[in-house]
């Protein structure tokens, strides 16, 4: 039987590295294009970024909208269901600032990312 705790359900969904790269980058970057994604320092390859993108958007996390036809491209946009995930992300954010050595914000992120209490 399949586990119904609500931790095990959501790291199906959230629980790799990728996918939470890729929603920072669009909640706190402001990325939108396929191609930006892959501009991240992080280097996401092609196949798991794409793999990615379908896997949110069919959790309802992101949408796409076309902004070219030919060639098709999309800009990928967070749903309230994605953007209810700004204070996890930010706690996560900040944890790692006071636990993990060497952390710090990146330039690259909006400072909102971590609001101090």
């Amino acid at each position: 039987m399949r586990s119904t705790c609500p931790i095990a359900q959501s790291l199906d969904i959230l629980g790799d590295r990728w996918t939470l790269l890729v929603i920072r980058d669009l909640m706190f970057v402001g990325k939108t294009q396929y191609g930006e994604f892959l501009n991240s320092p992080e280097k996401i390859s092609t196949n798991i970024l794409a793999e990615r993108l379908k896997r949110l958007e069919q959790a309802g996390i992101i949408e796409k909208q076309a902004y070219q036809n030919n060639p098709p491209r999309y800009e990928y946009h967070l749903t309230q269901k994605g953007r209810d995930l700004r204070p996890l992300l930010s706690e996560v954010c900040k944890w790692g600032l006071e636990y993990v050595e060497d952390t710090q914000i990146p330039p690259s992120l909006k400072q909102e990312t971590v609001q101090k209490n």
